[in-house]
């Protein structure tokens, strides 16, 4: 088999973390994981570790140097068919790559290494969800607009913004608070500062 990304290069037998058999890369240090391998070690797993974290409890604030093979289009090496990606969304973002026909996984150089550190490793199906990667980029959202606020309230009235918005979502009537607090800040705001540069 030839390596998906340097294309002329032949894949050479052997093992990842002594976990199960695979195919590397020489030149670009990828990694091929064959379906039936991947998925019977994943089968020896105990039930605890193939419940991965949810895109809301998992960190992304991981360094990470991607590959500069990442952004390449791939065929698998097994079927020839395009790899799909899914994006793995740390602060620099990389794509996982899996066959859609044999189900073989492709990693560049350090993503497996990566998706342990992650909690993702053993149930990498997941990322290639519509449901995993729309609630990643909420997250990434939210996480854009707490930077934000920080940004414009500084760090101590932020966090007291924050702890009450998570007090008043989990209260029954907590849109009252809501309500109250738009009303209340509404009153000192002044027609001209609507058009003031923000």
């Amino acid at each position: 088999m030839q390596c998906p990304k340097c294309r002329k290069v032949e894949l050479l037998e052997g093992s990842l973390d002594r976990k199960f058999a695979v195919q590397y890369c020489e030149e670009c240090k990828g990694t091929w994981i064959p379906a039936q391998e991947y998925e019977a070690w994943q089968s020896r797993q105990p039930d605890n570790e193939v419940m991965p974290p949810t895109p809301e409890q998992a960190s992304f604030n991981v360094n990470f140097v991607k590959s500069p093979y990442d952004d390449k289009a791939a065929l698998c090496p097994e079927c020839r068919r395009y790899l799909s990606r899914a994006k793995v969304n740390l602060s620099t973002a990389f794509y996982v790559e899996r066959c859609p026909n044999c189900r073989g996984i492709w990693c560049d150089k350090g993503e497996w290494n990566i998706l342990e550190e992650l909690g993702l490793h053993t149930t990498i199906e997941q990322l290639f969800t519509n449901e995993w990667q729309s609630k990643v980029r909420e997250k990434q959202t939210w996480e854009k607009e707490r930077l934000a606020t920080a940004d414009k309230l500084g760090q101590e009235l932020a966090a007291q913004v924050f702890e009450l918005g998570e007090l008043l979502a989990k209260h029954p009537n907590g849109d009252f608070g809501v309500a109250y607090l738009m009303r209340r800040v509404a009153v000192n705001i002044k027609p001209q500062d609507f058009n003031r540069e923000r």
